[in-house]
């Protein structure tokens, strides 16, 4: 009889715990910043704002809507120079991406959108 109790209040905090983890709307929830490294440039555009991280052998890019709230189409692609691009894009309320490449000593250029305004760099990191 306890054994079952205790199982089924296990049970609702895991549930708690899910909810409370995936936030409102089933979205996940994020940190103030999700790609590690250090800050290698930032674009500001009209609708947001796309930010490109540096680690070592990576690089890491996101692009944040200057106006969370509303679901939108967002988009962020990174590139390394002579690979393929690293794409997420959908509809978001807040931000799209991270994505990271293997970018050792390789140019990578990256663009992003938000509501159809868009921003891109041209080949950077060389």
């Amino acid at each position: 009889m306890f054994g079952m109790l205790v199982r089924r209040v296990l049970a609702v905090l895991m549930v708690v715990g899910a909810v409370s983890l995936t936030g409102p709307g089933g979205q996940r929830a994020e940190a103030a910043s999700v790609c590690s490294g250090r800050p290698a440039k930032a674009v500001g555009f009209a609708t947001g704002e796309l930010r490109v991280y540096k680690k070592r052998q990576y690089v890491c890019a996101l692009t944040v809507a200057k106006r969370p709230g509303s679901v939108r189409p967002m988009s962020v692609s990174l590139q390394p120079r002579g690979g393929r691009a690293a794409v997420d894009s959908g509809r978001f309320t807040r931000q799209a991406g991270p994505v990271t490449v293997y970018a050792l000593n390789r140019c990578v250029r990256v663009s992003g959108a938000v509501a159809g305004k868009r921003a891109s760099t041209g080949w950077m990191l060389c």
